[in-house]
């Protein structure tokens, strides 16, 4: 079996596991190492090679998020505010094959694309000005248990990220996938990953297309007026 076979098989277990562990039973750490991220400084000059040390600095300042938190305190930064849900979109960032993603740098690739550390030790885009709507989208560890431990994220090393779009979201569905398609293509770019569907296949224009018109039918659904069924009569 090859490489490429059995990354995706990898992928497709350690995403079933993910999803149900993530909004079902997933708990953040009480304890972490890091420290705050303060945005307020310039940016400064652009680095070749990501580090650790440049996010923590505050270097290479992309995307719109006001601060990269690692700190324990704010696990509740990036909380659904219902738990209530009924689709799941879902993309891969993976590695190339033979190759995997160390940590410092998807700590990098994750500020610079605008995403903010916080509720069960993940990622999340959130809305600019109202992080309290929740999060847009998440991305995930697909290793166990789903999450990043910034106490030992110089060592860490997973074969692929998770992102998932849980909806309703605090925007309608295709913004959410405007935001989301980006963020997984940015991000593969910047740890010279691929890009896959959540079926572990590469992500092309007709799936984006399909995915896209998905979206649309979700949000015709969602604002059409209930039946009332006293008029039936």
């Amino acid at each position: 079996m090859s490489e490429t076979w059995l990354l995706r098989i990898g992928i497709l277990a350690a995403g079933l596991i993910l999803m149900v562990a993530i909004i079902w039973f997933g708990r953040p750490k009480k304890a972490q190492q890091g420290r705050r991220f303060d945005r307020s400084a310039g940016p400064g000059s652009e680095r070749a090679e990501p580090t650790l040390g440049e996010a923590m600095a505050g270097s290479a300042h992309e995307g719109t998020q006001d601060e990269l938190d690692l700190d324990s305190r704010d696990n509740d930064l990036g909380k659904r505010v219902e738990d209530s849900f009924d689709k799941i979109v879902s993309l891969f960032v993976a590695a190339r094959a033979g190759q995997s993603f160390h940590g410092p740098d998807i700590v990098v690739a994750a500020e610079k694309a605008g995403l903010i550390f916080g509720h069960m030790n993940v990622f999340h885009r959130l809305i600019d000005r109202h992080p309290e709507q929740g999060p847009v989208f998440s991305v995930a560890n697909i290793m166990k248990p789903g999450s990043f431990d910034m106490a030992q994220i110089q060592s860490l090393e997973t074969p692929a990220l998770a992102f998932f779009l849980t909806l309703p979201a605090p925007v309608n569905a295709l913004e959410a996938w405007d935001m989301i398609l980006p963020t997984a293509q940015r991000i593969a770019e910047l740890l010279d990953g691929v890009v896959l569907d959540e079926d572990r296949n590469a992500l092309g224009r007709q799936r984006i297309q399909h995915i896209r018109d998905e979206m649309r039918a979700y949000d015709r659904q969602r604002e059409a007026p209930p039946l009332n069924r006293g008029d039936k009569w």
